[in-house]
């Protein structure tokens, strides 16, 4: 196994580059990969990978964590906690994200979090 201390290449093998280790190109720091995990997809390009986090806003804090030695295919798409909607409500609408509407319902820092989303190690 190579020495952790180096730079890894952004495709395990470069003759394919159908797949990279996910790692080598995540940019966003809620974001964590454990070393060797690669994401695999030919038509969109594996570098990709972060437009299939969805409704992971910063203001949130909420992390997608993934172990090391993940295999992950194409058509995975980790919906993060932005995309919960209040239960304890009249409606279910998002209005604190509408900028119109700010200040009409309970803030998301008030709603409570159902934590980060985490995949094991070799999964």
């Amino acid at each position: 196994m190579p020495n952790n201390n180096t730079k890894k290449p952004i495709y395990p093998n470069a003759k394919f580059k159908s797949f990279c280790y996910i790692n080598s190109v995540v940019t966003n720091p809620n974001i964590i990969v454990g070393d060797y995990s690669y994401y695999d997809d030919s038509e969109d390009g594996p570098e990709s990978f972060e437009k299939h986090v969805t409704h992971h806003y910063d203001f949130i804090g909420d992390k997608l964590i993934i172990g090391k030695f993940c295999s992950i295919a194409k058509g995975v798409e980790f919906v993060m906690n932005g995309a919960n909607h209040m239960l304890d409500s009249l409606t279910a609408y998002p209005f604190e994200i509408i900028d119109e509407f700010q200040g009409l319902s309970r803030p998301f820092s008030k709603r409570g979090n159902r934590g980060d989303t985490v995949v094991g190690n070799d999964v």
